[in-house]
């Protein structure tokens, strides 16, 4: 801190000990040296907050680079899936029109024949009965039970409480 050396320290002290005299100059020693540790230990303080900021300031530094990261890579995310989406709505759309024309009448088939009567013999035998035989012939479900009364205990009524 300050470049004192040996010599300079032994002019102060017999200055002191003129000025100060030699009953006083052990305290006053004690309370100088006191001062001095004080004065060091503020300065390594004051050097290690600035240390600890300097810190702060690149972990900061570093936090919003990684956000700024993080922020790029969620952006780059939402575009893709943005673009994923179109894509996936664009060929649903073609899909679905597309089947219109698939559905349209196919060369050599007659228009006006239901969809039994266009079966051969044969189709309409590897077929199951249902499918053969037209969406009448399904059976309708029965219908659901009907809600009955609690049975009653053995012994007749039941006991009131």
């Amino acid at each position: 801190m300050f470049d004192i050396g040996f010599n300079e320290l032994m002019v102060i002290g017999v200055v002191a000990l003129i000025v100060i005299g030699p009953e006083r100059l052990p305290g006053v020693a004690r309370t100088v040296g006191h001062l001095a540790g004080r004065l060091q230990r503020y300065v390594s303080d004051i050097k290690a907050d600035i240390g600890r900021e300097m810190e702060f300031d690149e972990l900061r530094k570093m936090r919003d680079s990684m956000e700024e990261a993080a922020t790029e890579v969620e952006n780059t995310v939402r575009k893709e899936m943005s673009k994923t989406e179109d894509d996936l709505n664009k060929t649903v759309a073609d899909a679905v029109g597309d089947k219109p024309a698939a559905i349209e009448d196919k060369p050599g088939e007659e228009k006006d024949k239901p969809a039994e009567a266009k079966d051969t013999p044969a189709e309409a035998r590897d077929k199951p009965a249902e499918v053969a035989a037209g969406p009448s012939a399904i059976p309708e479900p029965p219908p659901p039970p009907e809600p009955h009364a609690p049975p009653e205990p053995p012994g007749g009524t039941p006991a009131k409480q």
